[in-house]
C-alpha cells in the first residue's frame, strides 16, 4: 500500500507544481493546451495497454466492456453535477475560477484525480510492476488544471500560501486514493480486478473526452492532434506491450 501511495503522490504532486507555475510565472494558453494534448495522448495509450488490454483478454469483452461503460456513466454524472455547481470547464487554459467556491474546485480536481490515482494503484498488481507511462500521464494531465485555477483564485483575492496548500491537500488525497485502490483490490478474484480496471478506464477516458481534448484543441489549434499522437507514441515506447 505504501508503494502505491507514494506513486499516487508523485502523480498528484504536479497539482502543486501547476499551482506554483500559475502563481509565479506566465504561460500562454497555447503552451498549456499543448501540454494538455500531450498528456491526453499518454493517457489514451496507458488506459488501452495498462487497464483495458489484459482485462479484455483474461476476463472477456462483456466484463471489461460493462465495467468500462459503468465507469464512464458514473464519471459523466459526477462531472455534470460539478459543472452545474460552478466549474464547468475546470481544465481550461484560460479558465477564471475566481467566482467559484474553493470547495467546488476541490471536488472537481478530486473527480478527475481519484480514478487516475486508483488506476495507478491497480497497475501495481501487474507482474511488470507500476506503469511509468501511466504515472507520467497523470502527472502531465494535472498541470493545466491547477495552473489555470490558481490564476483565477489569485484574482479573486486568495493568498498564494492558501492556494498552494489547497493543491497540496488534493495531491495528498490523490496519494491516498492510489493506496486505498491498491489495498482494496489486493486479494480479489482476478475477474473482479479486471472489472475494477475497466471501471477506472471508463472514467479516465470520459474525463479526457470531456475536459482535456476539447480545451486543448480550442486553445492549441490543429497542432494539438499531432501532439496528442506524439504523447500516445511516447507512452507506447515507454510502457506499451512487449
Amino acid at each position: 500500500m505504501l508503494e502505491a501511495t507514494l506513486w499516487g503522490l508523485l502523480g498528484g504532486s504536479s497539482l502543486v507544481l501547476g499551482g506554483v507555475l500559475g502563481l509565479f510565472t506566465r504561460w500562454s494558453p497555447r503552451a498549456i493546451a499543448l501540454v494538455m494534448a500531450f498528456g491526453s495522448g499518454v493517457l489514451f495509450s496507458s488506459v488501452a495497454f495498462d487497464l483495458v488490454a489484459e482485462s479484455w483478454v483474461d476476463d472477456g469483452g462483456w466484463v471489461t466492456g460493462t465495467a468500462l461503460a459503468a465507469g464512464a456513466a458514473v464519471f459523466f454524472g459526477c462531472d455534470l453535477w460539478v459543472s452545474r455547481t460552478g466549474v464547468p470547464r475546470r481544465r481550461r487554459a484560460t479558465a477564471d475560477h475566481g467566482g467559484a467556491a474553493a470547495m467546488v474546485i476541490v471536488v472537481g480536481a478530486a473527480l478527475d484525480g481519484i480514478p487516475e490515482s486508483a488506476a495507478i494503484g491497480a497497475t501495481l498488481l501487474d507482474p511488470a510492476g507500476i506503469s511509468a507511462a501511466f504515472v507520467l500521464a497523470v502527472f502531465l494531465s494535472n498541470i493545466p488544471e491547477s495552473l489555470s485555477s490558481s490564476v483565477g483564485l489569485r484574482r479573486a483575492g486568495h493568498g498564494r500560501r492558501a492556494i498552494v496548500l489547497l493543491w497540496a491537500g488534493i495531491a495528498v488525497l490523490s496519494a491516498l486514493a492510489a493506496g486505498v485502490g491498491y489495498l482494496a483490490i489486493t486479494g480479489m478474484p482476478h475477474g473482479l480486478v479486471g472489472a475494477i480496471k475497466g471501471f477506472a478506464a471508463g472514467a479516465v477516458l470520459t474525463m479526457i473526452a470531456s475536459t482535456m481534448l476539447p480545451e486543448a484543441h480550442e486553445r492549441g489549434g490543429p497542432p494539438t492532434a499531432l501532439v496528442t499522437t506524439a504523447g500516445f507514441l511516447v507512452a507506447l515506447i515507454v510502457g506499451g506491450p512487449g
